[in-house]
């Protein structure tokens, strides 16, 4: 059944209803699932739960506006996705205080910076082309490149973005010529829903559809023959999963994977100026990010200074509702995680190591709250160092000796990212070229743009995200031939 499709009307809330985005319209489920607050740990919403036929009705939909839309220009797509982001920017508030109530982050400094962001990284992915280029040219012949549209993307988007995460792959596909299909984490598919609503007044029809519901959409979704590439955010098995799945049709796919990022501060670093940084790479979205630094490095002639100083910052700050202006620090997102993080305090106390600050749950609290805590010196084997945590909790270990550093941080399955600080900016990014990452900052942290390319080494990605690379991996490589 589908709803009347009226313009979006935005007065700073949105209250529902919800749909599935279907072949340009708004779509009712004959089921919905609960959507919490996790700051109450109430039901803030019922989303619709999609059917496998409206997986597959979405994802014909796609199909069909394919042949039209990747007919297009870029300058007309161009056109489609500014006046999108228009539409977006006119429910920059409404989105805002929705993420925030689904995902849990803190309005001010995280949700209106993501929404923001998202809004931006639409026009600016959609002045970006890639020309035809000219490989090879004689007298005789002309060997040109083409870049062209895939067909189908099916996007598989993760709870701790939701709406970064997904624009993030929205723009560059549709922009190359592609058409989408988005399955939204059912920990929060109320903002990737809304966001979906208002594409269908700017949208041709069929050009990106939303379809909720549980993991099981998931396998149909990667399995599908339909569908020309996967872009995943997720965790590192969900990924491997991702991956067996699409071989049977033999799709693209990318994949963007857990982390567990090691900071390195140098001997010569001026740490007392670095501790607000690296306290939010750490703590940010209540450490809810994959590129979240896991484990701190702090070289031992400071470090009992540097824990201290970390403690002290890490006491101004204020854990609640991220509704309120006071709020810096959120709950974590879901119940899921919020007992796995459970089993990192129990394994800290259990092997006795030294929680300075937080590592007590308030149980009688409503909500998922998790206190900063501060371990100081966990052994390199203790769970906390060597598994991800997302979470607010932050090991600072000392070392001695760089090159030994260098191996501890390497040691691990994961390399999605990490960071180097220290004076001698030389130095620093020599031992950052060291780091198995897909991305290293230097003195600086979580830098994006359109143009950096964002990837994961090891089991930590496949494939890359934004930049040129990114996005010709929306496109297939076409060898033209041309004789004169």
């Amino acid at each position: 059944m589908s709803a009347t499709l009226q313009p979006a009307q935005s007065a700073g809330v949105f209250d529902g209803p919800y749909y599935l985005s279907i072949a340009g319209r708004l779509v009712e489920s004959d089921s919905t699932f609960d959507v919490l607050n996790p700051a109450t740990g109430r039901v803030l919403a019922q989303a619709p739960a999609a059917t496998p036929a409206q997986l597959d009705a979405a994802i014909a939909a796609a199909k069909t506006a394919f042949r039209s839309w990747s007919a297009l220009g870029y300058d007309e797509r161009q056109k489609y996705l500014n006046a999108y982001a228009d539409a977006l920017g006119a429910h920059r508030d409404e989105l805002s205080r929705l993420l925030t109530m689904e995902q849990g982050k803190p309005l001010k400094t995280m949700a209106e910076p993501e929404v923001d962001q998202s809004i931006s990284w639409i026009r600016q992915i959609a002045a970006r082309r890639l020309p035809v280029e000219i490989v090879e040219e004689t007298d005789e012949h002309v060997v040109e490149l083409h870049h062209t549209p895939l067909g189908v993307i099916g996007a598989i988007t993760p709870w701790n973005f939701p709406v970064l995460l997904a624009l993030w792959k929205v723009a560059p596909a549709l922009i190359a010529g592609n058409t989408m299909v988005i399955k939204p984490s059912p920990f929060t598919p109320l903002s990737t829903l809304r966001f979906g609503q208002i594409a269908q007044s700017v949208l041709p029809a069929g050009v990106l559809s939303i379809v909720s519901g549980g993991n099981e959409l998931g396998p149909q979704l990667t399995a599908h023959p339909d569908i020309a590439k996967i872009s995943f955010t997720g965790s590192t098995e969900t990924g491997k999963h991702v991956i067996r799945s699409a071989a049977g049709t033999i799709k693209r796919v990318t994949l963007e994977m857990g982390g567990n990022d090691a900071a390195i501060v140098l001997p010569d670093a001026d740490w007392q100026a670095i501790v607000p940084s690296l306290f939010w790479g750490a703590v940010g979205n209540s450490g809810q990010w994959c590129v979240g630094i896991k484990r701190l490095y702090v070289h031992r002639s400071f470090h009992a200074d540097f824990v201290k100083a970390f403690v002290d910052y890490a006491k101004q700050q204020k854990l609640g509702d991220g509704l309120d202006p006071a709020v810096t620090v959120g709950p974590v997102q879901n119940r899921m995680q919020f007992e796995k993080i459970k089993t990192f305090l129990a394994d800290i106390k259990a092997n006795g190591q030294k929680i300075v600050l937080g590592g007590e749950i308030d149980e009688s609290r409503p909500g998922y709250f998790v206190p900063v805590t501060v371990v100081d010196n966990p052994p390199e084997h203790s769970k906390i160092v060597q598994e991800e945590q997302f979470a607010p909790i932050v090991p600072i270990i000392a070392y001695d000796d760089v090159d030994d550093v260098v191996e501890r941080a390497n040691d691990s399955p994961f390399g999605l990212g990490g960071s180097v600080w220290g004076r001698d900016t030389r130095a620093a990014v020599a031992v950052a070229n060291r780091l198995e990452t897909g991305m290293v900052w230097v003195n600086e942290m979580h830098t994006q743009g359109v143009d950096i390319p964002f990837g994961g080494h090891k089991q930590s990605g496949l494939g890359t995200e934004h930049g040129d690379e990114g996005r010709r991996l929306f496109t297939n490589p076409k060898t033209v031939l041309i004789r004169k």
